[in-house]
């Protein structure tokens, strides 16, 4: 699993699996059923929402806890699968299902707590428009490349393969390659984003404000926003949809 390049979030690689293995191993003896792992993995993600409601450092510290869980649950509802065999369309829909929610919930969650709904001013909702702004945007890259799945069976083609992915214009493909390797879409995901929120929670705490954690918000529904287009016209562009 940890080779899978493309499939493999850096986390698992990194980390994760080392620590869903020992888990799983449990559990494969036991009468839960991946689809059971999947719901638990939809909570915990669901859950860093409220849990970055929380005040200061400890709520953003219960927002990577949830996210971790979600990611711990993501690697081991799979490796149940494989190991027991037990494959459904289902569980590939559930696990789409959560992982569109996770990355909401994170973003959306953010932009609250950037709002001071608990301080003693005014609340200003305008963060908490720009979070879920970025959470619609997250969601909107993940359909869109969903979406090629759906239109190539609409279409009676069989499922895109990694090397359509490439542009067909030689300047679009350098610059999908630039966006590759800055990565910077990857602070609209539910992981990297709930680490961000814990650093910008610390420089808020020195600060005594609300104020990098503004300025994050606002970077991250701008890049959610350039990247929708952005993935749109690289699919657009691509053989994917030939």
């Amino acid at each position: 699993m940890k080779d899978r390049r493309s499939g493999e979030h850096w986390a698992g690689r990194l980390y994760m699996r080392e620590i869903s293995l020992r888990i799983t191993r449990r559990l494969v003896t036991t009468k839960v059923t991946p689809n059971q792992l999947t719901y638990v993995m939809t909570v915990a993600g669901v859950l860093a929402a409220p849990a970055l409601l929380v005040p200061g450092i400890p709520g953003a510290l219960l927002g990577v806890v949830a996210v971790q869980l979600y990611l711990l649950f993501d690697c081991v509802d799979g490796e149940v699968a494989r190991w027991k065999k037990q494959y459904s369309l289902g569980g590939v829909y559930l696990d789409r299902v959560a992982a569109y929610l996770c990355d909401a919930a994170v973003l959306v969650g953010f932009g609250l707590r950037a709002a001071d709904l608990w301080g003693p001013g005014r609340i200003d909702w305008l963060w908490a428009f720009l979070g879920t702004l970025a959470a619609l945007g997250a969601i909107l890259i993940k359909a869109e490349t969903d979406l090629v799945g759906v239109a190539r069976h609409q279409g009676g083609l069989p499922p895109v393969k990694e090397s359509a992915s490439e542009p067909r214009s030689s300047g679009m493909a350098l610059a999908r390659r630039a966006a590759g390797a800055l990565k910077f879409h990857r602070l609209i995901l539910g992981i990297e984003a709930s680490l961000v929120i814990l650093v910008v929670a610390v420089l808020d705490t020195v600060r005594d404000d609300f104020f990098f954690s503004r300025l994050a918000v606002a970077v991250m529904a701008g890049i959610a926003l350039l990247q929708t287009v952005l993935h749109l016209v690289s699919i657009l562009a691509s053989s994917r949809l030939k």
